[in-house]
């Protein structure tokens, strides 16, 4: 008998039980191409980064601050930003909470 209780996942213990800001910890998998990630955040800024594919950025609580080529973006809790595939990306000094990350695996 399937226990439905069992894939209940905690964002927030897990986001606490991240050894530091800006460690990932993969939750789960959607298909074999996708992973959800939690990250913690804090106002330490993020070097530019960008990937081949799109990236989801779903603020739980706090704000995420965000230069996306080359323009400023805000997003706060209960938004989700996406980064487009092949976009440049940084994250600015200020940022601070809880963030799900859904990716290319």
């Amino acid at each position: 008998m399937l226990d439905a209780n069992a894939n209940v996942i905690k964002l927030d213990d897990e986001a606490r039980a991240l050894p530091g800001a800006w460690r990932s910890s993969v939750l789960g998998r959607a298909g074999t191409e996708t992973v959800v990630k939690v990250v913690r955040m804090d106002a330490t800024p993020l070097a530019e980064e960008q990937h081949e594919t799109p990236e989801a950025l779903i603020v739980l609580d706090g704000r995420l601050r965000l230069r996306v080529a080359g323009r400023p973006v805000d997003v706060g809790a209960g938004e989700m930003y996406v980064v487009p595939a092949a976009t440049p990306h940084a994250v600015l000094p200020g940022s601070r909470g809880t963030l799900l990350i859904v990716e290319a695996a």
